[in-house]
């Protein structure tokens, strides 16, 4: 897996990645502690709330950015987006009011929606081989599994000498960081413009060319129901750890990070093994048997939360939390391959740009109905909402995605000219030139 570190340009850009999620990991725990001080035991419905107003940040902004990405150098947007999440990252500490958290967030998350899916396709440019792509897919999820197990540590060592405020320094230095390694990086140049549908056409056509190409693509389908069951699993976890940890067991703000580590810890695994995995293993077999998972975890968590009492239940809650953590990471870890599969590369950015807007979308459901379900009929009934949520999403993502892939198709292009970049691969035969590939939908593939 570390192979794919000895590119210069991705152990760049993956360096940039792991400090910034280190900043963000620290900026986590401290908008945990801080929604509890300033709201309490609903602490649960403001967090629900502002992770609620970062979703709408992702739904709406990432599309955009996907519309114009292609028109713009990408540096100047990767870099652009960290510098403006430093300066929104500055001002966190200085909150004294719950709107002012909703305010900053959403600035915050706008900024993240440009930098993400924009990474997002820089990296398939960077290391075209889809071995080696696997890898990196693997080494992302890694990273993010080693922030939520890193980052909560750190936060518990750094409590015990300063103030949670401190924490957000972190997040700016994480974030000042990431722009400096991404201006040192030699970014690939984007794909050659050239006629096909998700490239032309009106602003708002090429924005919702993304989301076009989801709907069309079966597999895609179902990655947005296991997106739904992920965004319900995960949503739980965000949203009421300090509520369980504070109030549901009493033990110490410590203990949080603790928590939110084992969550990360369970992924962490699950992403060390998967690549020798998919080698040998379908995509979908992997990614359905995770959204799977869900349910049973959440019935231990249902046990955890009707309890009236027992030592038993804070070791209880981590382990389904570490479960939580492994069965999202099997849904996540090879997500980008689907994609990569399904668009082509000009088109990259928009599809990359349509999943963080359709997986979030997703998110803006399951944040609020976490926090505001928990907060005001309970931590059962939010248990038993998400639970049957993540239970029907997982059903319906195996009834969407079709138990044979596609297999590649042969065919010809006329008319590309020679250099063109969807023609790397392809053969001169007369007129025209000859390859094979998984359907794509696309402005070259009429006919899917």
């Amino acid at each position: 897996m570390l192979a794919v570190l000895r590119n210069r340009t991705y152990r760049r850009l993956f360096t940039a990645q792991v400090v910034a999620l280190t900043g963000t990991g620290l900026a986590t725990v401290a908008l945990a502690l801080l929604a509890y001080d300033l709201a309490g035991a609903d602490a649960g419905s403001v967090l629900g709330t502002a992770l609620a107003v970062k979703m709408l940040a992702y739904v709406a902004i990432a599309p955009a950015v996907g519309a114009v990405a292609h028109r713009l150098p990408r540096r100047a947007l990767l870099v652009g987006a960290d510098l403006t999440r430093a300066g929104v990252a500055l001002l966190l500490p200085f909150v004294d009011q719950v709107w002012q958290v909703y305010v900053l967030i959403f600035l915050l998350q706008a900024a993240s929606a440009t930098f993400t899916p924009t990474f997002q396709a820089v990296v398939p440019d960077v290391l075209p081989a889809e071995r080696d792509y696997t890898r990196a897919l693997s080494l992302s999820r890694l990273a993010y599994d080693l922030e939520s197990l890193f980052s909560p540590a750190l936060a518990a060592a750094l409590l015990s000498l300063i103030t949670y405020n401190w924490l957000f320094l972190g997040t700016v230095a994480g974030f000042l960081a990431s722009a400096a390694l991404v201006t040192s990086a030699v970014l690939p140049k984007a794909g050659v413009s050239i006629p096909v549908a998700p490239q032309s056409g009106s602003v708002r056509a090429r924005a919702t060319a993304g989301t076009r190409l989801f709907l069309a693509v079966p597999q895609l389908r179902a990655l947005v129901a296991l997106d739904l069951a992920v965004a319900a699993a995960g949503a739980m976890v965000t949203v009421n750890t300090v509520v369980y940890v504070r109030d549901q067991l009493g033990r110490s703000a410590g203990d949080v990070p603790l928590a939110l580590g084992t969550f990360g810890a369970g992924s962490m695994v699950v992403a060390l093994l998967l690549p020798r995995m998919l080698d040998r293993v379908p995509d979908r077999a992997v990614m359905l048997r995770g959204g799977l998972l869900l349910t049973p975890v959440f019935v231990v968590l249902g046990a955890v939360t009707v309890a009236g009492g027992g030592s038993w239940r804070w070791p209880a809650l981590l382990a389904a939390w570490g479960a939580f953590g492994a069965a999202c990471s099997m849904v996540l870890t090879p997500t980008g391959r689907l994609i990569r599969r399904a668009a082509p590369e000009e088109a990259r950015t928009s599809a990359f740009a349509a999943q963080f807007s359709l997986s979030h979308s997703c998110w803006l459901v399951t944040y609020p109905l976490a926090g505001w379900l928990g907060a005001t009929a309970g931590l059962r009934s939010a248990v038993l909402a998400l639970g049957s949520v993540a239970l029907a999403a997982a059903l319906l993502a195996v009834r969407l995605w079709p138990a044979r892939e596609p297999a590649p198709v042969e065919h010809e292009h006329a008319g590309l000219p020679a250099g063109h970049p969807h023609l790397a691969d392809a053969r001169r035969v007369g007129s025209g030139w000859r390859h094979s590939h998984h359907p794509l939908l696309d402005g070259l593939h009429a006919h899917g």
